[in-house]
Order: structure tokens, then C-alpha cells, then sequence
């Protein structure tokens, strides 16, 4: 069992909920416009997390996997955030209280997306982000846990 010595909430903030749409168990569904990620158990039933999810603009769908695993991983600003916010330093160490990735990360396939923790708790449920899937760091701590390289993630608007 990992430990990252998340703190934050004392209530976690994900629950199993029914869910049918015809997906493997183990595969991620994130329904944007819900601002809602799965992990689909295969019973009938999914894990439900609240996200933050891609500003108007910033959003995207479609399919991907996970391909790589990281803890409190290091930030280096992709090129529009840094063209938007000219001052962000070329990297943000790990476990730096301004590094947005939070306790972890899980990278996508295909770009510069990540489902990752935050250093910005209140932003979750809304739309804040240049593209990638922000989770509450205890939550991003028990996905981490329960999905590996290879998982199947779909993004659906």
C-alpha cells in the first residue's frame, strides 16, 4: 500500500455509485461535463471522484491510457501555461507546496495530460485547468493505488 502522508479533508470524497456504459473494469471514464471521473468495478458499480477539469477552451475527448505512475512528481510548465504565466519558474520540485501535480500523478498517452493531485483543493468541481483531470490528493492517492500502466481512460465531454 503506498503512503504519501496526504493530508487535507476528513471525509474522502469519492463513492461507489451504479454505472452502465459498456466498458471493461479497470478503465476510467471522465465525463467532463459532470466534472466526474470513474473507475468502472465491473458489477454494475463504478468509483466516483469529483475533478477539476479543462477551462472552455482547454477541454478535449477522447481515448488514451495511463503510461506512466509517478508520486509527488516534479512540474515543468507545458508551453501555453508558460506563455500565459511568463514568471513559473522551468521546474517545480516534488512536494513543493506551489507544484500543482499534487501527491501524484498518472500521465496520458499522447500529449502533455495528466490525472494528478492539486496544491488547489477548491478548484475541484469546477473548470480550471489547461487540459489535465485534477483530483483531491487523497483521492488521487486511492486511484493510484488501484489502477497501473496500460489502464484505459476515456475523456467524453
Amino acid at each position: 500500500m503506498l503512503s504519501l502522508g496526504v493530508s487535507g479533508g476528513s471525509a474522502l470524497a469519492r463513492e461507489v455509485v451504479a454505472f452502465q456504459d459498456g466498458v471493461m473494469p479497470g478503465t476510467i471514464v471522465v465525463r467532463t461535463s459532470e466534472r466526474r471521473l470513474y473507475l468502472v468495478n465491473g458489477d454494475g458499480t463504478a468509483i466516483r471522484y469529483p475533478v477539476a477539469v479543462g477551462k472552455p477552451g482547454k477541454q478535449w475527448s477522447g481515448a488514451t491510457r495511463i503510461d506512466g505512475k509517478y508520486v509527488e512528481p516534479a512540474w515543468a510548465p507545458p508551453r501555453e501555461v508558460k506563455r500565459d504565466n511568463p514568471r513559473l519558474p522551468a521546474v517545480i520540485a516534488g512536494g513543493s507546496p506551489s507544484n500543482p501535480m499534487g501527491s501524484a500523478a498518472l500521465t496520458l498517452a499522447g500529449g502533455e495530460y495528466a490525472i494528478h493531485g492539486t496544491n488547489r483543493p477548491n478548484s475541484i468541481g469546477t473548470y480550471a485547468s489547461y487540459g489535465c483531470i485534477r483530483m483531491y490528493n487523497q483521492d488521487v492517492v486511492d486511484l493510484y493505488e488501484r489502477v497501473s500502466v496500460g489502464t484505459q481512460v476515456y475523456v467524453t465531454r
